[in-house]
């Protein structure tokens, strides 16, 4: 089915909302604690508990009004639902935490595997987006690759060895700014191996 346009500031909002909601909910809720049913939890698991229903209804309104979810969506979307329900069920927040290292760990894993292949799984599911040349996607899904690898890296990094809230400061902001640099500084690249260009020497 292809992909339907809407308002790039609705696609933005639910893209994006889910963890801004998070990190509100965090920052009004971490210095306190709450007994339900007997149990003690923590702000933060609260935070995570409102997440993950927060991000299902965000990806089914996004898939209602495209028409489609892209593979890394439907992939983030089944982690963000099993390690966040671990972190409730188990209330420890680590599990939530660990989540990002294995989304991005998972994702330079498999472009890897497909460069092992002498193939760019990118290009799999990008290609009609973002037309290039066969360079081009090997080299791009070669920055991809090391990219997510290093988030996962530094996921690790940041939430065994700084404090909570220094972690969810990462999680909502530097991540975002980081994916959003990435592509920026791709745009060098794009531009040289456009699949147009190609055609027209």
């Amino acid at each position: 089915m292809a992909e339907r346009k809407i308002n790039p500031w609705v696609k933005l909002g639910l893209e994006l909302g889910p963890v801004l909601a998070f990190f509100a909910a965090y920052v009004a809720l971490k210095d306190r604690t709450f007994v339900i049913a007997g149990t003690e939890y923590r702000g933060f698991i609260l935070a995570t508990a409102g997440f993950v229903p927060v991000m299902v209804a965000a990806t089914l309104a996004l898939w209602r009004l495209t028409g489609k979810l892209a593979t890394m969506q439907v992939v983030t979307l089944v982690l963000v639902v099993f390690f966040g329900g671990l972190t409730v069920w188990l209330n420890d927040g680590d599990f939530f935490k660990i989540k990002v290292t294995i989304i991005y760990t998972l994702f330079a894993a498999v472009l890897g595997f497909g460069l092992l292949r002498g193939q760019s799984y990118l290009a799999l599911v990008m290609e009609d987006v973002v037309p290039l040349q066969r360079e081009g996607w090997m080299i791009l899904t070669r920055r991809l690759t090391a990219f997510f690898a290093g988030l996962a890296i530094l996921n690790e990094v940041i939430w065994r060895g700084f404090s909570e809230q220094a972690w969810v400061y990462f999680k909502t902001f530097g991540l975002t700014a980081g994916v959003f640099v990435f592509f920026i500084a791709q745009g060098g690249l794009l531009s040289r191996y456009a699949a147009e260009e190609a055609e027209k020497k």
